[in-house]
């Protein structure tokens, strides 16, 4: 969405007259309430943390269109992370592959938080069923870190940034950070080689865009005002991509106008213009435990990256469509494996946070 589904918004809202544009206001919800809500969110972690404490933390991770498809259990000693099938999004990832990357990245917050607490303890994934991953803790030292306190501030920013390059200090930085076994992070930061993410891109959104499915299932889970976005705790908050607020009624008639191949595409170009670099994440095997890999170490580089001032946005169009693997896992130069995410970074604005659901929404008795 872009400055015409700003006139859009504004004209329909005038049109309204002043009464009734009023009350369309209040039932939007004002901005100023949604940055409270976001700001006792990301709270900061008690001293003695309650497993409740840690799965807060845990839920800031990144996920797909922030659905959030994951459910904690709680025993003693141990927290686990199970997928939740009634939020998957099976058009954009038919296979799970990004649900179980999400249950990576918020497992990875998890570990993050109950180790800076004196809660140290290994994640181990469990493959039998439908899969999840064993937090088992127990009392160690405080293990504070960037990474830790850098969790309630990332976010997925999807803005243009300034173009300016890191150090190779700090990328240094962020590729040790991202280091987690059976996962290859590939960093591409040469201009001709980002043009050729950046093609890849546009090539694979364009194959989305053309199927209706796609954005049908895309809609469903773009929340246009701070209200709805309060109301559900979940999805693409339009205002976290820069977009206006509209009232529910106009937000999906103003997408179907303006939501078109072209103007995402331009607007997928001149992000990967002002972009520093990429990263591309390639697990060494195809399967679930590696995509929850790939999903920690995504997480991990994200919020190095939050604690150098870098801001970062998945790019994920590339690995979605599968025609197109075969030509980024040769770009990444590691031909005929799977790449599993697209991230690009670079220093840019930010943005008003996602939401995320209340902690008692994803606990379920263990």
């Amino acid at each position: 969405m872009n400055r015409r589904h700003l006139l859009i918004g504004t004209g329909s809202l005038l049109a309204l007259g002043g009464a009734a544009a009023w009350i369309t206001m209040r039932q939007m919800g004002s901005s100023r309430d949604y940055g409270v809500a976001m700001q006792a969110l990301r709270a900061e972690l008690p001293v003695q943390p309650r497993d409740r404490d840690l799965i807060r933390h845990a839920t800031l991770a990144a996920n797909g269109h922030n659905t959030q498809p994951w459910i904690f259990s709680v025993a003693p000693g141990e927290i686990a992370l199970q997928p939740d099938f009634s939020r998957r999004t099976p058009v954009v990832d038919p296979d799970d592959h990004h649900l179980y990357a999400s249950l990576g990245c918020a497992a990875e917050n998890l570990a993050l938080a109950a180790a800076a607490r004196g809660q140290g303890g290994e994640l181990v994934f469990d493959d039998s069923g439908d899969g999840r991953i064993v937090f088992a803790h127990q009392p160690t030292a405080p293990q504070e870190s960037a990474l830790f306190e850098a969790i309630p501030r990332r976010q997925s920013t999807r803005a243009v940034y300034d173009g300016r390059p890191v150090s190779p200090a700090d990328l240094r930085s962020l590729t040790d950070a991202a280091a987690i076994p059976g996962i290859d992070m590939v960093l591409i930061t040469d201009r001709p080689q980002l043009d050729r993410v950046r093609d890849l891109v546009i090539a694979g959104n364009s194959a989305q865009m053309a199927d209706p499915e796609f954005i049908r299932e895309l809609k469903a889970w773009l929340r246009f005002n701070p209200s709805q976005a309060l109301r559900t705790g979940d999805g693409l908050y339009s205002a976290a991509s820069g977009n206006p607020a509209l009232p529910d009624w106009l937000g999906p008639r103003a997408f179907d106008l303006v939501f078109t191949a072209k103007a995402e595409n331009d607007k997928y170009a001149e992000q990967l213009r002002s972009s520093a670099g990429v990263a591309v994440f390639v697990g060494q095997q195809d399967d679930r435990e590696h995509w929850m890999r790939a999903g920690r170490a995504c997480q991990r580089f994200a919020l190095q990256a939050t604690a150098l001032g870098l801001k970062c946005a998945f790019v994920n169009q590339p690995v979605e469509v599968a025609a197109l693997r075969p030509e980024l896992a040769a770009l990444a130069g590691l031909p005929g494996r799977r790449p599993n995410i697209v991230l690009r970074f670079g220093y840019g604005p930010t943005l008003p946070y996602s939401p995320r659901r209340p902690v008692d929404a994803v606990i379920r008795a263990a």
